[in-house]
């Protein structure tokens, strides 16, 4: 089983950066889902900001959510320098996915 999401935050450009319950941290760009049904809302910036972590997954107030499987296995991870005066986050590979989605109904 793939990891779950803990913590979220809503990006620029319709982007979350999310924190997994094994401690990776990723960033997954939902705009390909913009045009597509429930996810249409989405485009809102305001109401896209309203994401939360809900059972492991991220959720919207209107039922939107995207599978925690696609969430972690499409974002592209950060991987994590220690330095000196603190832990940095860079950029890496973007994860190769299964691409389900969750949404509510239309």
């Amino acid at each position: 089983m793939n990891p779950r999401v803990r913590k979220v935050v809503a990006l620029s450009d319709y982007r979350l950066s999310i924190e997994f319950t094994n401690d990776e941290q990723g960033i997954y760009d939902c705009e390909p889902l913009l045009d597509f049904g429930v996810f249409r809302e989405l485009k809102d910036k305001y109401y896209f900001g309203r994401v939360r972590a809900r059972d492991g997954a991220v959720a919207w107030p209107h039922e939107q959510d995207i599978c925690p499987d696609t969430l972690y296995l499409d974002s592209t991870k950060q991987r994590r320098h220690r330095h000196g005066n603190g832990d940095h986050l860079d950029g890496a590979a973007t994860g190769q996915g299964a691409g389900i989605l969750r949404g509510g109904g239309e």
